[in-house]
Order: C-alpha cells, then structure tokens, then sequence
C-alpha cells in the first residue's frame, strides 16, 4: 500500500519541472508499508511487494474492515464531480482512493477491476467511485492528465496504471507522460495546459486532503464499500466475500 503523502513544499507552478526531477526512490519509498523505506529500491510498479493472497474458489477468507464512516458523508460533492462507472441505484457502492504511482493501485487495476466491472458493475450491482490520491507531482500530473481527457477519464487511468513501468521513476517523467498522452489524443499543448491548470491542481489536491481529514485515507488504495473501510489490494475472490452477502 502506498502510505506518507508526498510533502507540497515544491512549488505548484513548477509542477512540470518537478516531474523531471523527483528521484525515482523517493516515489517508489511512497509506495512501501511502513518501517518497509528501505526495501523501496525493490519495488517493481504493478507488481506489489504485498500483493492480495491467493484465494480458492472452495473457501475465501471474508476481508475484515478496518473501520466505518457516514456514507452520507462520503458521498457529499467534493472539490471535483466524481467520476462513476455504475448504476446510482446499485445496493452496493464502491469508492476507491488511488495513487496513479502506487504499485499496488496499478495491481488492483491490472488483476481484480477488470472482473469486479463485467461480474458487478456492468451487471448495474456494484457502483464505483474513484477519487484521487495522489502521493507525488507525477501522481497529480497522472491524475490531471486523466481528467483533461474528460470522457475518457477511466480509459486513462487504464492507460497509466498499464504503462506504469514507463513512466514512474524515469529519469524524465514529463518526457514519458508526454509521449503517452499524445498516444489518447494530447497535443504538446494541450498537455502543457492541463498541468499547468492551477485550478486543477488546487482541486485535486483538496480531494486527497478532504479524503486524509475527514474518512483518515493514509495509504493506497483504500476502498469503502458501503460505509467500511477495507485497506490494500485485494483478489476478486476477496472482493466478492465483501460484495455477495450485499446484494
């Protein structure tokens, strides 16, 4: 799980700058449990030092929650609109908080989601919400990023979460990201307007923030699912103990 947000003392008007320049290690000890910093080096993108434990079909240990909050709260309107894959009518909902440079977030998107959406959320029983959580000024760019492609906001995430290795922890961050976003239909400047968009990165900021105060997010991902608290990456073995007795 990522843990320890990435302090803001870096100027939010070099943000593109920053992304030239942040060490790859300083990313990567983001992504490491705590008391675990010195084994960050180790850690590949999208293949997580703690992955979910394997799961049978015959007997799944049913996940316990780390603690509740106030749906009601939760779901309240944030400093950006949420972006949903879902039926607002679903019985159960579904918020993630990610970090676009977690591995584990990327082994969540890469592993588990891709069933969670056919087997629930496309079959209108599962609601899910993604929020950002960003840890690092290239999560934040990667966050941008994917908003500014607006409709094709999920379809981004998929991207970067996918292209992971390419991009976190490069010695040219800005260089990477440019390359995808051309590939989902950016210009170089429109690329440059997106992560120079002050607003934007104030507002994504505030979303991570507002996660941090009010439902205590410290690492990633975190998944609500309706009103618990359940902590890292888990199987859709395990997702689904949490889900059926829902429904």
């Amino acid at each position: 799980m990522n843990r320890a947000p990435f302090g803001k003392s870096l100027s939010r008007r070099n943000l593109l700058t920053a992304l030239a320049a942040v060490p790859a290690v300083a990313m990567l000890a983001a992504c490491s449990d705590s008391g675990e910093d010195a084994k960050a080096a180790d850690v590949k993108p999208a293949n997580p030092s703690t992955p979910a434990k394997p799961a049978t079909p015959a007997a799944v240990e049913v996940p316990q929650a780390q603690g509740t909050v106030d749906m009601a709260e939760l779901l309240k309107p944030g400093a950006l609109p949420e972006k949903q894959l879902g039926k607002d009518e679903a019985k159960v909902t579904i918020v993630e908080y990610a970090s676009m440079t977690c591995p584990h977030c990327a082994h969540f998107n890469d592993t588990t989601f891709p069933e969670l959406k056919s087997k629930y959320i496309d079959t209108g029983k599962v609601r899910y919400i993604l929020r950002e959580f960003p840890f690092d000024p290239s999560a934040e760019a990667g966050f941008m990023l994917a908003r500014c492609a607006k409709d094709n906001y999920f379809a981004m995430v998929d991207v970067l979460f996918k292209q992971q290795p390419s991009w976190v922890g490069v010695s040219n961050t800005k260089e990477a990201l440019l390359q995808i976003s051309k590939l989902a239909g950016f210009t170089q400047e429109s690329f440059e307007a997106c992560l120079t968009d002050q607003k934007l990165l104030d507002d994504v900021r505030a979303v991570q923030k507002r996660g941090a105060d009010e439902f205590k997010v410290d690492s990633t991902p975190t998944f609500f699912i309706n009103g618990k608290t359940y902590k890292g990456a888990m199987s859709i073995e395990e997702m689904s103990a949490i889900i059926d007795p829902l429904l």
